[in-house]
Formats: C-alpha cells, structure tokens, sequence
C-alpha cells in the first residue's frame, strides 16, 4: 500500500513505492531533507571486454547489462557526482548514506562523496563466505565487496544503534568486516525462464545489518538503485518506509511482487538493544515523589550495608549523606559506584534491587502518547 506524506507547502513523498525513472531525474523531483537513510547500489562499471568463460569453457552469467556500462570513467564520474548530489538534497540533515561497490568504482565512488560534502564514518567490507572462484586464474579470487558509510556533513548527528549491532554479533562490539553469504539458494529470485532475475542481487542478511544498525522503525529509507528490492524487503520486515527508484521494468516486476508477499514484523519484535545512556533518565528522587520509596526506608547492598532514605533523594550513613551513588562509594571505600545496582529495598519479605523501580518508571514514559 502506497502512503503519502506532505509536510505544508511541500509535494507529497510517495512512501512504499517503486518509482520508474531515472534515479537522479526521480530524486531532483521529490522534497528536500524528507529521507532518513540512502541505501545505493549503483552501476559497478565493471568494464568487461567480451564473454567469461570457466575452464570448461561454459560461459559466466556475468554482469553485462546496458546499465552497468559508461563511455569513460569521466562519464562515469560525471554520473557518481550528479546522483550523488542528488541524494545529499534529499537527505535529512541527521540523514546518512550507505554506498556499495567492487574495486572497479568504489575508490572513485568515496572521492566523489568527500567531494560533495559528505562525511565518511566508516568503510565496511562485506567477506563474502562463498564467492564466485576466479574462473581465468590470473588474479585474487574477488571475496569481498566495500561498503561507504556516510553522514550528510561533517559533524553531523546520525543514527547508530551500538547496542543493536553488538547483540547481533553475540555481544561483541561490531567490526568494520563482515563475513556473510551471497545471495543463493531460495532467496535467489529468477525470471520467468528460470533464470537470474538481477546479476547483482544482495542478500537479505547484509540489509538487515545495514538498517538495524543505522535506522529506527518509522524511518525513511530510499534505494536510487531497487533492482528487485531488497532494501525495499527488509525495511518492511523492520517497519522501516522505503523509496524505490528503478528504471529497468523487468526489475520493477520482480520487486512489485516480492514486497507483495512481505510482512511486517510484530511491534515488540522491532525493539532492538539500546545504550543505557538512551534511556529518558529518571532521578533517584522520583521514587520518594512517587511513594515508592518512603522517607526514613532503609537501603541494603548486597553485601549487608545500609542507609536511610531521606525526604530529598539522598541517602545517609554512617553520619555522610549523598546521593545513591555517593553513599555507596562511600561505604565501599571505591572512587565511584553505581548506586541503581548497588542498592536494595525490602517488600513482603523479599529483597529487590531499586533499578526494577526506575525500570517501571521508564516503562509508563514510553506508554504515554505523543
């Protein structure tokens, strides 16, 4: 279903759709600063000179389309430069751009983006675990491909879930390499002879990293180069909105019925890990506000101290008062502490930590509508 939005005074952002055109054509037409995310694929410019063929001489399904070719590499960068500039218009101004490319244009790609005033936070190579062999055995078998990514300017804010990325990774902080597979087997779509539907069709996995580590749901995210939708799929999947742009038909087709049988998922399965310092901040004197801790209480760590509760959110012990944190310093004789983990209340005869209360509060904060 297509959504439109419209911010007064400005033309409508056709949310969830496959655009036919040109990208750059496209990307001139729609408001400015209304995207989120850029995800781009674009032409690699592979410069191949006639057929590849594997030493049983069967020939390679290689990358040979119309749109991958350029008369130079300076109409090549002309190219690179004008899209480019255009997604830069169209990017919020906390927005950012992913680009992925081979070793034929990515070096030319990066300076472009430096060029036109983006700034790079990192280069990301995607280690493919099962590439295609090097069929002539006259170079490295070509394993990895490079991924830019980039903020609108410098300094600019941007979104990264940190704590998302190094849950994926069995948490450890993400890498700057990622080792995942091709695209193949089932997800691999075909045209109706049964062939590949898209030479160059990325793999779901590497979009999910991409848009669970840089967007949050109800994000726009814009793909200059569709092909046949993968970015399209997974924003879906993670309630992200998304913009196609694709001039080739035949891709549209194949994408237009693929994101047909998506589904969204759940809104509790959207909710991904956050830094603590994400979290609205509660005061520890709150809870004596909100009668959840009473004047007079007595705290106790897990190691058997104790201190009094006082109307005004401080603790006392042992004739020095402060804050949760300050006490509990105090009695352990260390430099710092975090008092949330540090203390304990007693109810119905049993001990719990006061963080479960700061937790509640922080809770009924995100239940309350906008």
């Amino acid at each position: 279903m297509t959504t439109m939005t419209k911010a007064k005074g400005a033309p409508a952002l056709p949310l969830n759709t496959i655009i036919a055109g040109d990208c750059i054509e496209v990307m001139n037409s729609l408001p400015e600063a209304s995207v989120d995310l850029i995800f781009a694929d674009p032409p690699y410019n592979l410069q191949l000179k006639g057929d590849l063929h594997r030493p049983d001489n069967s020939q390679v399904d290689a990358v040979d389309d119309a749109w991958d070719q350029f008369a130079s590499f300076a109409a090549y960068d002309k190219f690179t430069q004008d899209w480019l500039k255009a997604a830069r218009r169209l990017l919020k101004p906390h927005g950012a751009i992913w680009v992925i490319g081979s070793y034929h244009n990515i070096f030319r790609v990066g300076a472009a983006l430096q060029d036109a005033g983006y700034w790079i936070l990192n280069d990301v190579i995607w280690r493919k675990s099962n590439p295609m062999p090097n069929f002539r055995g006259k170079r490295l078998t070509n394993a990895h491909e490079t991924m830019i990514w980039a903020s609108k300017s410098e300094g600019a804010k941007y979104t990264f879930n940190y704590e998302a990325l190094k849950s994926l990774n069995d948490g450890v902080q993400m890498r700057s390499d990622w080792v995942l597979p091709l695209c193949t087997g089932h997800e691999r779509l075909k045209d109706d002879n049964g062939d590949k539907a898209h030479p160059t069709q990325k793999p779901e996995s590497l979009l999910h990293r991409v848009l669970v580590g840089s967007t949050n749901p109800g994000d726009v995210v814009l793909d200059p180069f569709f092909g046949t939708g993968t970015t399209g799929a997974v924003a879906k999947m993670l309630g992200r909105d998304y913009i196609g742009i694709e001039r080739e038909a035949a891709y549209r087709g194949v994408a237009e019925k693929r994101l047909a049988n998506i589904r969204k998922f759940d809104r509790d399965a959207l909710q991904v890990s956050t830094s603590k310092r994400a979290e609205p901040r509660v005061p520890f004197g709150q809870l004596i506000e909100r009668g959840m801790l009473r004047p007079g209480e007595v705290l106790t760590s897990i190691n058997g101290k104790a201190a009094k509760v006082r109307a005004d959110g401080t603790l006392v012990a042992d004739g020095v008062n402060g804050s949760i944190h300050q006490i509990g310093a105090h009695l352990e004789g260390a430099p710092s502490c975090n008092g949330w983990t540090y203390w304990c209340f007693k109810r119905e005869g049993k001990v719990v930590p006061i963080d479960v209360l700061r937790q509640q509060i922080r809770s009924e904060m995100e239940e309350r509508p906008n």
